[in-house]
């Protein structure tokens, strides 16, 4: 079966503390490299079959119950086709 992936993040104006959290964990483990760490959410959506009144439905539960849209955005919304059959 496909499934469609939302991700959502913290708007980028606001403090991330879980990124922080990470990051500066990571400089206490002597990974300098690197410069920051944000965290989000990701839904995955399983369906019977993508069509446009799926795709739809999937944007406005995205827009409406995954994100609070004050606070976070909803980056990305991607259709991954269902694995193949072992």
């Amino acid at each position: 079966m496909p499934v469609i992936v939302v991700e959502v993040m913290p708007k980028p104006e606001l403090l991330d503390p879980q990124g922080k959290a990470v990051a500066g964990a990571l400089h206490r483990l002597g990974i300098s490299d690197i410069s920051g760490v944000r965290i989000g959410k990701r839904f995955e959506v399983t369906v019977d079959e993508v069509t446009d009144a799926v795709l739809a439905e999937v944007t406005k539960l995205a827009d409406d119950m995954f994100s609070n849209s004050v606070i976070e955005d909803v980056v990305s919304i991607s259709v991954h086709p269902a694995p193949a059959s072992a």
